[in-house]
């Protein structure tokens, strides 16, 4: 998932190191990329050495840009190259279960403008199932153990069947929007269609508290 999210943003933009991690966190929220250095820094000679990436350009480092504890040596800025673009195309291809995980369904979320409708579709269906799946086990424990939970542990499993039931429904907004060729609607406030605050639907693979 990291490689196809390095990959995704390589595309828009050549980017060193740190501006990377930025917009892997800009662009998948805060949670799910927190991806440490090193992690990351692995990825990307992982990715220069099959041919997938290449360096540009060194320059200095601002003090802004360089994380405590480390030292301010040049940034690498990296670019992708035309067998890292091929790479990019059948990573953001693939439909399989891996796609329908926490993860994996939001970094491929997060680049499914440039990914084919039935792909996307595929995608949507699959994470549907794994929700609902998920939201069956949850009734199943509350309705056979709610007596032997205490009431902090029952509360947090409300909390997570409430969270499966609105994503389920923002899926099913999706699968319905695919089917008929929508896009989904713009959620900023002030643009045509966009929703609510209240209305926003759960980012991938999180839950959201309801708010009074």
């Amino acid at each position: 998932m990291l490689e196809l999210a390095v990959l995704g943003l390589l595309q828009e933009a050549p980017m060193h190191g740190y501006e990377l991690r930025k917009e892997l966190t800009a662009k998948l929220g805060a949670i799910r990329a927190a991806i440490s250095y090193g992690s990351l820094y692995p990825t990307l000679r992982r990715l220069q050495a099959a041919g997938w990436i290449a360096e540009a350009a060194e320059t200095p480092a601002t003090a802004e840009e360089v994380p405590a504890l480390t030292s301010r040596r040049g940034r690498v800025v990296y670019t992708i190259t035309a067998e890292g673009k091929e790479r990019f195309a059948q990573l953001i291809a693939q439909a399989g279960p891996e796609t329908y995980d926490d993860t994996g369904f939001g970094v491929h979320f997060a680049f499914f403008a440039r990914t084919d409708q039935a792909t996307r579709l595929r995608i949507l269906e699959g994470r549907r199932r794994k929700i609902e799946e998920r939201r069956e086990g949850l009734r199943d424990v509350l309705g056979r153990a709610a007596e032997r939970l205490d009431a902090y542990t029952l509360e947090l499993q409300r909390h997570g069947l409430d969270a499966c039931e609105r994503e389920v429904r923002w899926l099913e907004e999706l699968i319905a929007n695919e089917r008929s060729g929508r896009a989904p609607a713009d959620p900023r406030p002030g643009t045509a269609g966009g929703r609510g605050d209240n209305d926003s639907p759960p980012t991938p693979g999180t839950s959201r508290t309801e708010r009074p």
